[in-house]
Parts: structure tokens; sequence; C-alpha cells
């Protein structure tokens, strides 16, 4: 089972998502284990899900076998919506509850009150969450 590129794949996304309430606790002295349910922050736990499966399936199939071919090109629409797409919904949510703490006028009906802000990655975290993905990898698999 360990052995399973997908699996370590998933239990790399979930080292990645632990980190992020120990890095909380470790530079700002918070303990916050809500994090660990959160998307975005420090490491990208999508960057470290896709990189282990794209490091554990070249490693198994090659670099030139079409399934390696599919996990990479999937692997970097992740990462480019994780930092793209997602980001920019997190700052359009940020702008939308500084309106509704504002006092706009129709915001009351917002169902669910607040928007979640920290949705999508930066850079900086997606290399986090590449680095992280490349050491679950090395760590945990055969012949790592």
């Amino acid at each position: 089972m360990w052995h399973n590129p997908g699996v370590l794949a998933l239990a790399s996304g979930l080292v990645a998502q632990a980190a992020k309430v120990l890095l909380e606790l470790l530079f700002h002295r918070r303990w916050r284990p809500g994090l660990f349910f959160t998307n975005g922050g420090m490491p990208s736990s999508h960057a470290a899900t896709v990189t282990t499966l794209s490091f554990l399936v070249a490693r198994s199939e090659g670099l030139d076998s079409p399934l390696f071919s599919l996990v990479l090109i999937f692997s970097l629409f992740v990462i480019f919506e994780a930092t793209g797409l997602r980001q920019e919904m997190g700052k359009q949510a940020q702008l939308l509850n500084e309106m509704l703490d504002g006092g706009v006028h129709g915001w009351e009906t917002l169902q669910g009150g607040r928007l979640r802000e920290l949705m999508g990655h930066t850079w900086g975290e997606v290399l986090g969450g590449i680095a992280c993905g490349l050491l679950v990898a090395l760590w945990w698999s055969p012949g790592g």
C-alpha cells in the first residue's frame, strides 16, 4: 500500500497540511489546528500532492512514458490553478468582506456571512509544497 504513488501523493498532501499548523506555531507562536483544514498557505498541499505523484510516476514509468506525460500536465494544471484563479478568488473574497464589514447596503443578505479569503497560493508557498512533495517521495517511497 505504501508503495502506491497515489497513496503516497495523498500522504504528501496531509503532511503539507500538518506542516501549516507546525509552521504557524514555530513562526507565529500560535496554535491553530484549524489550519489543517484550510486551503492556501505555506506549504501548498496542492503542489506537494502533485509533485509526489509526478516524481513517483516518473521514477516507475520513465520520463518518456504516456502516463508520466498525463500526470505532468495534470500537475502543472493544478499548480497554475492554485496560484492563478484561486489566488484571484481569495483577493475578491477579501474585497467583498471589506465591503461587508463597511456596511455596504444589501450585503446583509449574503448567505453564510464572510467569505473565505485564504484560497490560493503564492509562488513561494508552491515552492514550499514542491519541496515537501519531493521530501515525502524520497523518504517513504521504495528505493528513496
